[in-house]
């Protein structure tokens, strides 16, 4: 007798149970495995705006008991400036909303009108599935802003693939002025021969740096001339959470910029080769998704709620049939893995498992399937279903067949909760990222509610 095997429910009511018992699981998880951040990212945007609107200097202000300020450039600081007329629990439900809505559009510009098809189920298990990555769940509960940053450079991608581009690079210059990462993004357009696209990303840039100069003349300057150049300010490079190649040199004990920039090199000679291949064959999906892993890689500090940036990357290998890949990779990043290390990174364990999610950007970075154009795909779906022949009478079967999803590409997507491309797939997603142990406050921010953002460093001694 064979075993027997196991099937999804296949009435709403089992659907619904389903559902209830994987989000009561989800929620014990984030409950119980990593401790919730205490929205410490968004308490220091909101202290520091503050203090600013009544006449302290914005790069002075720490969150009190703490050596942590604001470390963005000013132009952050002039968008977050309604936030000073609010209390902090309504800017950190404000907070929240925007996320959510980022998130939404995230998922919709990766997974195409592919996500809708699976109905209530599979975006239920979806967001079931995104509740667990880490990077996600830490950029929800520091208040942080990359959803927002990720959300406005895919929009550009997607003004690409659809052959919109004269209306191409707000996004990412408002992204770029915000926070330096996106920066990268206008040089993938550039490399990929989209000029306008770049002109528009730096002029957008450079008028928003230039806004917050004249509004800000003061902090501008010292942003621009000291704050920057300063990476004490945002903690210690060989903190665990630093899921950089320079995180990885500091862990080794070699902080020389030198070694530094002989790692980086390379990898943005591979990034530059395969993001233009990528583009030239109109797969914006794979182009973007290169580029935030090299982004993430190059940075001097890439704390692990900044990983968000891997999940057009995770879409992509979805799109190309590689779901169980992508799934492995996820999962792995679902545990908190690295924390393990965060008393002591040294010896070889240290080394790879202290480590993991550099290890996994890299290697997407090298691997990542790219080639497969965006915009042909979705004119071959649309030529394929204008060209159709009419059904005959002589094959009812195909016809009947033909016309519903195929049932292992629906459990996938629905199991995966995002996809990437126009028409199909979708990733794996979670949304978490765990605090870096149980310990108390006091000696960790970074491991309770009390703890700092993750790219604060251990707070000093008392």
């Amino acid at each position: 007798m064979s075993p027997a095997r196991l099937h999804p429910p296949r009435t709403d009511r089992g659907r619904l149970l389903l559902v209830l018992a994987l989000a009561a699981a989800v929620i014990a998880f984030t409950a119980t495995v990593p401790l919730l951040r205490g929205w410490f990212d968004l308490r220091v945007y909101h202290g520091a705006v503050d203090s600013w609107v009544h006449g302290g200097r914005l790069y002075d202000y720490r969150v009190p008991g703490t050596t942590y300020g604001f470390t963005y450039p000013p132009f952050a600081a002039v968008g977050m400036l309604p936030m000073a007329l609010l209390p902090l629990p309504v800017a950190i439900a404000g907070s929240l909303l925007l996320n959510l809505a980022a998130l939404a559009v995230i998922v919709r510009l990766l997974a195409g009108r592919s996500w809708w098809r699976h109905g209530w189920y599979g975006c239920a298990l979806g967001a079931c599935v995104l509740a667990l990555f880490e990077p996600l769940r830490d950029t929800f509960s520091f208040g942080q802003v990359n959803l927002l940053l990720l959300a406005l450079v895919l929009f550009d991608g997607r003004l690409l693939a659809t052959g919109r581009e004269r209306w191409a690079g707000w996004g990412t210059g408002l992204a770029a002025a915000v926070k330096l990462t996106p920066a990268l993004f206008i040089v993938l357009l550039l490399l990929s021969g989209r000029r306008r696209a770049a002109a528009v990303a730096t002029a957008v840039a450079a008028g928003a740096t230039g806004l917050a100069a004249w509004a800000a003349p003061d902090a501008s300057r010292f942003y621009w001339t000291e704050a920057l150049w300063d990476t004490t300010r945002v903690g210690r490079l060989d903190y665990v959470s630093n899921q950089s190649l320079q995180g990885i040199l500091a862990r080794l004990g070699e902080p020389d910029r030198a070694a530094w920039v002989a790692v980086v090199l390379p990898v943005l000679c591979v990034w530059a080769v395969r993001a233009r291949r990528a583009a030239a064959a109109g797969d914006w999906t794979a182009a973007f998704a290169l580029t935030g892993l090299t982004a993430c890689l190059v940075s001097p500090v890439t704390w692990v709620h900044h990983l968000v940036w891997l999940l057009p990357a995770f879409a992509v290998l979805v799109r190309a049939g590689h779901a169980r890949v992508a799934g492995a990779l996820y999962a792995v990043m679902c545990t908190s893995v690295v924390w393990l290390w965060f008393d002591d990174a040294s010896g070889v364990d240290g080394f790879l498992g202290g480590n993991t999610y550099t290890w996994i950007t890299l290697g997407l970075l090298l691997w990542l399937p790219v080639g497969q154009s965006d915009g042909r795909r979705a004119d071959l779906a649309r030529s394929t279903r204008a060209t159709a022949p009419a059904p005959s009478a002589a094959a009812p079967a195909t016809i009947q067949t033909s016309g519903r999803p195929d049932p292992s590409s629906t459990a996938t997507a629905a199991a995966a909760g995002t996809a990437s491309g126009p028409g199909r797939g979708r990733t794996r997603s979670a949304s978490s990222e765990p605090t870096g142990s149980t310990r108390p406050a006091a000696p960790n921010p970074q491991s309770s509610s009390l703890r700092a953002s993750s790219y604060t460093a251990k707070p000093p001694p008392a």
